[in-house]
């Protein structure tokens, strides 16, 4: 495992996955740890704190937050296709499918921020305005190691675009780099974004990354910033986990968790998570949309993941979202009287065609 990431498991049976060393606080929580704080940075509120040698920061969250602190370890947080052994592990090239509809005038447009790998141009939207204005800030690089090789999850950002776009295709997209090009990204990186988003929000934010959390509890500062988007429908990948623990921020009461199904899209995917926390379902196998044109690779892709499946739910939320608020798009979509329900997968979303 990289030096960056540490394997923690407080809880028997219950990993999860942190930066080692490092704890998320607010101003308050800040002077709670000061006798155990090395070094500390501050943006938007939140302390991104590095822990003298030898703390275990586990336990110095759990007895801050005892003292009444929000408080949480640097939880890693990782792009969903990955299963291993499974079908959602890598992506495979692919003919063009059918593209987006024309795109629609930016005064109706449903604004989708997609915090991700970032965005390459692509024939469906590189003269796009909203893409325009964004490229260079969301750029996705194909090979950011420089090793000659496709990065692990390069191409994940834009292949939830074009996913996103297939439902809802006059939705302006806003994407932002939160995840790596092996699809890893973390906690701080995530409350950032949230922070940037809370002057201009969007009415649609697509998750498709998570992790488990030390405790299997959620960490009190990521839902305090999606509580703070009163406004937004918040969609989330419920993980390839092919199990019913809370993945995160999937598992949030105000996040719409979205398992994976199968390819006829009849029955859950082998790697979906599953369990009274997920609200809707997609499919999640063998899914094609856009991609990075690179090596073996034209511009399009087949893959699979809870990752994929939420992006399409987050598109048809959108699109039902022109005249609607995203809280009656979301209800709209999900609505038990027109909706298929599946135990422990809940609304079925269907996929366009």
């Amino acid at each position: 495992m990289d030096t960056d990431i540490e394997r923690v498991e407080p809880v028997p049976g219950a990993p999860a996955l942190i930066r080692p060393g490092q704890l998320l606080t607010d101003a308050s929580g800040m002077a709670a740890v000061s006798r155990w704080t090395a070094a500390a940075a501050e943006a938007d509120g939140i302390f991104r704190i590095r822990l003298s040698p030898g703390v275990d920061v586990c336990d110095l969250v759990a007895a801050v937050r005892d003292q009444g602190h929000p408080a949480s370890p640097n939880h890693v947080l990782v792009g969903q296709p990955l299963f291993f052994g499974g079908p959602a592990s890598r992506p495979f090239p692919a003919a063009p499918p059918s593209p987006p509809g024309a795109p629609e005038a930016a005064a109706d447009a449903v604004t989708v921020a997609i915090p991700d790998t970032g965005l390459t141009a692509h024939p469906w939207w590189q003269e796009q305005p909203w893409f325009l204005r964004q490229r260079r800030e969301a750029a996705e690089p194909p090979d950011s190691d420089g090793d000659g090789e496709l990065d692990t999850q390069a191409g994940h950002g834009t292949f939830i675009a074009g996913l996103v776009l297939r439902s809802a295709p006059g939705a302006w997209l806003r994407p932002l780099r939160v995840l790596d090009g092996r699809g890893v990204g973390d906690e701080a990186g995530l409350l950032r974004v949230l922070a940037r988003l809370r002057t201009e929000p969007p009415q649609v934010l697509n998750l498709s990354f998570g992790g488990h959390t030390f405790d299997d509890r959620p960490s009190p500062l990521v839902e305090a910033a999606l509580a703070g988007l009163t406004g937004t429908a918040v969609v989330a990948c419920a993980g390839n986990t092919a199990s019913d623990r809370p993945f995160w921020p999937a598992a949030l009461p105000r996040v719409i968790a979205v398992g994976a199904l199968d390819a006829a899209e009849e029955a859950a995917a082998p790697f979906s998570a599953h369990g009274p926390w997920v609200d809707a379902c997609a499919r999640g196998e063998w899914l094609t949309s856009s991609f990075l044109d690179h090596g073996a690779f034209r511009g399009y892709a087949r893959w699979s993941g809870t990752s994929f499946a939420a992006a399409v739910v987050s598109g048809a939320i959108a699109a039902a979202a022109r005249d609607r608020t995203p809280q009656e798009a979301a209800a709209h979509v999900l609505d038990p009287r027109r909706t298929r329900q599946i135990p422990e997968l809940g609304a079925v979303v269907p996929t366009p065609r």
